[in-house]
């Protein structure tokens, strides 16, 4: 090899050198900047509001560690299929995602036994270790016994407010207003409850281009409500049939409020019945006792004797 040659070899080589160098730099400063993302989104996802304490005080730990082992994770599509759902109808789709709800289990599954042992070993609590053990199975539970607490809770309040919101929609529409516009009124108008931010949510997706119909096919999926479905499906009937939404609004408010007399009539004869435990085996023997006690130890200890 001459010497011109081996001088285009050193060039060629340090051309390779630079150019690799320059990568190596650059994937760095690409890693870096990933990394920094990486940790500002896990500080926003952990500066997140969350209305269970379990949940805002392990929040650091189930989203550093346990969500990244899911994240994209097949196995456990089915499951997040469920909690999308319920998370949204249960109010809840701003403070947990169904890789966090499946995370927040999984690392109960560990933080219960934890807790529970080291309160047992300085002495606080005296349980068997069978129970420490056993407190993985509430750990695993407990998330969504919590979830379905608050699904019914919400579906409480907003079967609550259905009766007013409904006839101030009436009212909005036999004033004048279009649909959309009643739906406007209803949410600057009302107090805040879980129903006006659906509908408030309902206005946003109109006003972005869902038509009417979708929007309120959505609106029931969040709510997942058997009332709010069968509401939402007369709206829509109506609305296809060129029927007067106004006066199907009324029909619609005097059928929820008969049926919420109804609901009321039922709870009140379970209550009837359920009170009649306490007082046959409770009230009944006490009072029995209270007026035939004294007669009893009359004949039992005569006053003569």
């Amino acid at each position: 090899m001459d010497a011109i040659e081996k001088g285009q070899l050193v060039i060629y080589t340090a051309y390779a050198l630079i150019g690799l160098g320059t990568f190596i730099v650059a994937r760095m400063l690409v890693q870096e900047q990933e990394s920094r993302a990486a940790q500002d989104n896990l500080a926003e996802l952990g500066n997140r509001d969350a209305s269970n304490f379990l949940v805002k005080i392990t929040r650091p730990f189930f989203t550093q560690y346990v969500v990244p082992m899911l994240r994209g994770k097949l196995f456990w599509e089915s499951r997040r299929v469920h909690y999308k759902r319920k998370l949204v109808a249960a109010g809840l789709r701003e403070e947990l995602t169904p890789d966090e709800m499946i995370a927040f289990k999984l690392f109960l599954i560990l933080f219960f036994p934890i807790v529970l042992g080291l309160l047992k070993v300085g002495d606080f609590i005296d349980v068997a270790i069978i129970t420490v053990l056993a407190s993985g199975v509430l750990g695993w539970f407990y998330p969504d016994i919590w979830l379905k607490s608050r699904l019914q809770g919400r579906q409480r309040r907003v079967l609550k407010s259905m009766p007013f919101v409904v006839d101030l929609l009436a009212l909005s529409m036999e004033a004048g207003l279009d649909f959309v516009g009643a739906i406007g009124k209803v949410v600057e108008k009302s107090s805040p409850s879980p129903l006006v931010d659906e509908f408030g949510q309902l206005l946003k997706e109109i006003k972005v281009g869902a038509s009417r119909q979708e929007a309120l096919r959505e609106m029931a999926l969040r709510i997942d409500m058997m009332e709010m479905n069968s509401f939402v499906s007369i709206l829509i009937s109506a609305d296809q049939m060129g029927a007067s939404i106004g006066k199907i609004l009324r029909q619609q408010s005097e059928q929820i409020r008969s049926e919420r007399m109804l609901k009321a009539e039922k709870e009140g004869a379970k209550a009837a019945q359920k009170i009649l435990i306490p007082l046959v085996f409770i009230i009944l023997p006490a009072v029995g006792l209270m007026i035939f006690g004294p007669f009893l130890l009359s004949f039992i200890y005569p006053t003569g004797s």
